[in-house]
Formats: structure tokens, sequence, C-alpha cells
């Protein structure tokens, strides 16, 4: 072992490095050189060869205490040669470490273990249409969806006649096999049985030896009030089903509210619009209005004007956490006659005669800015 050599220096950390921050170091270095990363760069290999090196010195406490009493050629230092796991192109230096980075710290499996460890099944989503009316009073719906469930001739199993799957002869039920890549080696999903371990020599004709089919499954769901369009209602265990006797996956509702007729929604909101005629407006009225409920009773004020707001409380949308209910806000729209009879013509030029500057307020207003207006140009 060269005099000079320092795995402390190798790996770029102070001697007081933490055990985390150490091994972050050291994996941040492993993938920085890494022969896929670099194409089989000789240099590069010898380089991570010397961080392997110095990681399986600092890594063991006996070895770093002995390293910082005596050096790497003091006569105390008892630590290994650091390339002596390298003979013939090998590699089994730190390979749980190296294995956790490139894998993100899952091994997929174990030697011998024989079956694919059980996962839960994927998730699925469907959608469902509803009426605004449905959405603020709540409701229940049947659904209709399409799932995939274990087959019934195999049985799940994916061989003809219900019959146990072989060890795959590839990975030999291990699911995985070694791979060499120059001097260095990985463990990877075995592709001829895609990580399953097993091989089905004689596959369910039904299912193709995939354990499982599509079916139509139908059921009936509770919509809360008060749901809005985009919103996902999650029913678990109605999703795919897992592998592995993993449990099956959720389904996910997604809700979408068909456009109204009468109502616009905001929030918890509700909009309408509602026509009143000529007299109405300059008189007051009082109106029986539509609601998501029904009808309420809505009193129109003398001279309210096209385009005037007018809020019933407590009527719009209930909160779907049940926090508060929405308003319902009415939008006026004064309707002017289009077609009149000779009788009304006659009463509404009457009516204009007898009209002065108090009857037209708004109308004065403006005429009082237009003339400001035109001393300006």
């Amino acid at each position: 072992m060269p005099e000079h050599w320092d795995p402390y220096e190798i790996l770029g950390v102070s001697r007081d490095v933490s055990e985390t921050d150490l091994r972050k170091a050291y994996l941040k270095l492993a993938h920085q050189y890494h022969p896929d990363k670099t194409g089989g760069d000789k240099e590069a290999e010898n380089h991570l060869k010397e961080i392997n090196a110095a990681y399986d010195v600092l890594k063991n406490p006996e070895k770093r205490a002995q390293y910082d009493r005596f050096g790497a050629s003091g006569a105390g230092f008892s630590g290994t040669d650091p390339f002596s796991g390298f003979g013939g192109g090998g590699f089994d230096a730190p390979f749980e470490d190296l294995f956790d980075m490139l894998f993100g710290g899952r091994r997929p499996g174990g030697r011998g273990s024989g079956r694919r460890a059980a996962q839960p099944g994927n998730d699925i989503e469907t959608c469902l249409s509803i009426t605004l009316r449905e959405a603020a009073l709540g409701c229940k719906k049947h659904l209709r969806f399409d799932r995939m469930e274990t087959c019934g001739e195999c049985h799940g199993t994916g061989a003809a006649g219900g019959k146990q799957a072989e060890p795959c002869p590839e990975c030999h039920g291990t699911g995985q096999v070694r791979v060499s890549q120059g001097f260095f080696s990985v463990t990877r999903t075995c592709t001829r049985c895609r990580g399953t371990g097993a091989h089905i020599a004689n596959p369910c004709r039904r299912c193709s030896g995939g354990g499982h089919v599509r079916s139509t499954r139908e059921l009936s769901v509770d919509v809360p009030a008060g749901i809005d369009t985009g919103q996902r209602l999650r029913l678990s265990g109605e999703g795919e089903p897992g592998l592995g006797g993993g449990p099956r996956g959720d389904l996910y509702v997604r809700i979408e509210i068909e456009p109204d007729d009468i109502f616009e929604r905001d929030g918890n909101t509700i909009l309408c619009e509602v026509p009143i005629s000529f007299p109405e407006a300059a008189l007051g009225a009082t109106l029986r209005v539509p609601t998501l409920t029904g009808e309420a009773e809505l009193r129109v004020a003398p001279g309210t004007q096209s385009g005037a707001l007018l809020r019933l409380r407590g009527l719009g949308m209930p909160d779907v956490r049940g926090y508060r209910q929405g308003d319902q806000i009415v939008r006026i729209q004064v309707e002017t006659p289009s077609r009149l009879s000779k009788r009304q013509r006659e009463l509404l030029d009457e009516f204009e005669r007898e009209s002065n500057s108090k009857t037209y307020p708004i109308h004065l207003r403006f005429l009082d800015k237009l003339k400001g207006f035109q001393q300006r140009s």
C-alpha cells in the first residue's frame, strides 16, 4: 500500500465525518465513476477501485481507528490491501451500498426466494356524470366499470388446470440474474420470467398465462352533497388485484357535473338569471324563483335595474366537508316588450309625456357626464 494513500482524501471528507455523511460521499462518487457513466474508461475504473477501497476501510470502525492511529503504512494498520478485492476483474467490495445507490435501496428479491414478494394491485379510475341537483343534495348512483379479476379456470396461477408454476430455469426461481459489466457485476430482473421466478410450461388458455382476466364490475356509490367537477371518490379495494397475494388497489371515481339549463355554479355559490317585466321592475314585486331545492320567495324593490344581483342566503351549494351552505345569487333581467298592442302604445306614450328628469335619474347623470366630456374635447 502506498504511503501517501489517504482514504479521507480519496472520498473528499474530513477526518471527523459521520457514518451517514461518509456513505453519502461514497455513493456520490461511486455513481459518478460507475462504468455506465464513464463508458468503461480505464482511468475511471481504477479510480472507482480506490473509492471502494477507501470506503471499505472507513466504514469499518476497527480499520478506521487503526488507520487514524498508524496511517496506511504504519505497523499497526491491519486493513486489507485496498485493491485486493479486484483480482481477475471481479468486484465484491461494498456491494450492498452500491446496490442501494443504483436501485434506490430496494433489493428486488433475495437469493433462493423462489417467488415474487406480495405487491398491492394498481389503482384504477372511472368517470361518473351527475346532475347539479344531485350534486347539491347528494345521491346514490349505480356504477359499472371494467377491472381485472382472478382467472376462474386457473385460479390465478396462469397454468392450465390450475397447476402451480415451475421455477424459472433461467434464474432458478429467484426472479433475478447476475450480470457482469467489465469488472462490475449487478443483479437484474430476469427477462425470461420478468421477475416472477416462475415458469409456466402450459399457460391457461383463458388468461394466456397472466392469471387475470378483464371483467365488468357493478356497484353502488354514495355521492356526498356539495361535490364538484374534478373531485374524486376513493373506493378502497375495488381496483386491480395484487400480485403474490397482495391486496387489491383502489378505485377512484372522478365526478363530472352536467351543465344545467337554469343554474350556474361558482364554488358554493349558485347563480341564476330571472327575467321580470318593466312594470315589476318599476313598481316592485314579489317573485317565486327556482332554487336547487324547489322555489323561494324573492322581493324585488321598486326601481330595480336590469343586472341587479339579489341574494338568497343559504340556498346555494353545501360545502362537501359540511362547513357551511353557500348562497344563491339572482341576476335580474328587465325585459323590454317587443310587441305592443295599440292600447299599450297609447299608455306608454302617455307615460312618457308625464315623465321628467326625476323619472330617469340614471339617464340624467349620464347626460351631465356627457356635457363635461364635450366641454373638455
